[in-house]
């Protein structure tokens, strides 16, 4: 099973020439305004995820629980099964829409894990934490290790982005995809992210553009675990938006494999 990212570049689109199982969008870009594009996602028999991008689990601000009664709302109003953010910090004083790193520390775990606890209070489910790209970062321990003692401590899920881990790889060294996966419970995973990344000569690093096909490791690594795991998949397309053929094209990658 194969989703898509759901953006605004599609608003005029034919989604049903779209070949996605499911779609994934932004709750922040549809709490208070017309939902009649995800009604029309969610009759033609594909569900839609909710993937948030301004919860700031790493901030030092209060969570906010208005926003939270909000999305409450949308996740209810449209049937939502998955709702998740990124374990990472998007702005304190103002919402900056930007992921940044959290210190892999175990001081964090105990902070972090708790305000997703209390995310969880508010909406009465379960939500999942996405591991982010990060270029610059602090702590003592492996991300991977960050990761997993963050979601037992909270005991909620794992939107598990691979292309975030071969990015992070590539810029840092560490863990690569198959070294990441052992030291997380898979048991956790709900789906799975992929995208694509550029080499930016300008910073001398590897950067998660969202734009440019899934590397052939990753879509491979993905293909394994919806095998062993049987969890979606989910591709990311979010910078220069190819057309309707491309799309699928990688789509049909995904969960294509050879006997």
């Amino acid at each position: 099973m194969a989703g898509l990212g759901y953006r605004r570049e599609m608003a005029d689109w034919d989604m049903s020439a779209v070949q996605a199982d499911f779609f994934e969008v932004v709750p922040e870009n549809w709490i208070r305004r017309d939902r009649t594009r995800l009604y029309e996602l969610i009759d033609s028999g594909r569900p839609v995820h909710l993937h948030g991008v301004s919860l700031n689990l790493g901030g030092d601000s209060p969570i906010d629980e208005a926003f939270l009664r909000e999305l409450k709302g949308l996740i209810d109003d449209i049937g939502g099964q998955h709702y998740s953010d990124h374990l990472a910090a998007s702005g304190d004083a103002h919402q900056l829409y930007d992921l940044f790193p959290i210190p892999f520390t175990v001081s964090e775990v105990a902070r972090v894990s708790d305000r997703i606890r209390r995310v969880q209070d508010v909406l009465g489910r379960r939500m999942a934490i996405e591991n982010s790209t990060w270029y610059t970062n602090v702590g003592t321990m492996p991300e991977a290790d960050f990761l997993a003692a963050v979601a037992e401590r909270a005991d909620c899920q794992i939107l598990l982005d691979l292309n975030n881990i071969a990015v992070n790889h590539k810029n840092h060294g560490g863990h690569d995809i198959a070294a990441f996966l052992q030291h997380i419970d898979l048991g956790r995973v709900s789906y799975l992210h992929v995208a694509g990344h550029e080499w930016d000569e300008r910073f001398g690093m590897y950067i998660d553009t969202h734009s440019q096909p899934v590397e052939q490791t990753t879509v491979q690594a993905a293909r394994e675990l919806h095998e062993r795991l049987g969890v979606p998949i989910l591709l990311e397309w979010d910078n220069d938006v190819p057309d309707v053929h491309t799309l699928n094209r990688e789509l049909a990658c995904l969960t294509f494999t050879t006997t």
